[in-house]
């Protein structure tokens, strides 16, 4: 049985908290568990909050901003590999971490204030790591850690949680050389099964709870592997 468990009661997280030692304070930790955690808990705890006031645009955050502040624009510029597609005020751009999103991921929901932004972890792989191994030495349980954020998809209405960092756990289920069913050998069937999991923990994290993170437990999938396997490769993106 899988089950997805709310990981409620943490406090408004900042620069600098402990968030493995928030987390293990908040929630009874089991070996296999996978932990997701939202991205804006992650990047607070980081550091990686712009204030709009220190923000200088540039002319063509101006140029691409249309009715929208052109200083949030500029974010965004600064945060993109680049610029994907764009009409005033919406930016789509790849980020430095390769993946295609709206805004490089900058957002103001969920900010600590007005007026201020914030930006994806510098290396999601890395917090997921880094957040595995306190919550090991806290808990001694040996768990997946997922960071996860909303995406939109292009041919999709609606939003839905993937995985932007993953440690502790195969992000991707290759069913290549193995038969359905009827005999059929698959060929290219791979499931992004870390995706699907942020996608579950999302339910019941919700966007406006105020709940950041989510216990998945129930499934076997301990091992190695990074959330940068599910980004596409640039010599197979049909759409670049």
């Amino acid at each position: 049985m899988i089950e997805v468990l709310p990981v409620e009661g943490l406090p408004e997280i900042g620069p600098g908290d402990d968030l493995g030692a928030l987390i293990a304070g908040a929630v009874d930790l089991r070996d296999r568990d996978v932990l997701v955690v939202a991205q804006k808990a992650v990047s607070k705890a980081e550091g990686r909050v712009v204030r709009l006031e220190e923000v200088e645009p540039s002319a063509h955050a101006r140029e691409l901003a249309g009715d929208d502040d052109p200083r949030r624009t500029e974010v965004i510029l600064r945060e993109s590999a680049r610029v994907v597609r764009s009409r005033p005020p919406l930016v789509i751009a790849e980020t430095r971490h390769g993946f295609v999103c709206a805004s490089a991921g900058v957002d103001a929901s969920n900010a600590p204030g007005p007026g201020e932004l914030v930006l994806l972890p510098v290396d999601p792989d890395a917090s997921a790591e880094r957040l595995r191994r306190r919550l090991r030495e806290l808990t001694g349980a040996e768990v997946g850690v997922i960071v996860s954020d909303s995406f939109g998809r292009p041919w999709r209405q609606g939003t839905t949680d993937v995985a932007l960092g993953a440690a502790g756990l195969r992000p991707l289920l290759d069913l290549r050389g193995r038969r359905d069913r009827v005999g059929y050998e698959l060929h290219t069937t791979q499931i992004a099964v870390a995706d699907e999991i942020a996608g579950a923990a999302q339910l019941v994290m919700r966007k406006t709870a105020g709940i950041p993170a989510a216990v998945v437990r129930g499934l076997d999938l301990a091992g190695e592997g990074s959330a940068q396997e599910l980004v596409m490769p640039a010599e197979r993106d049909l759409f670049r």
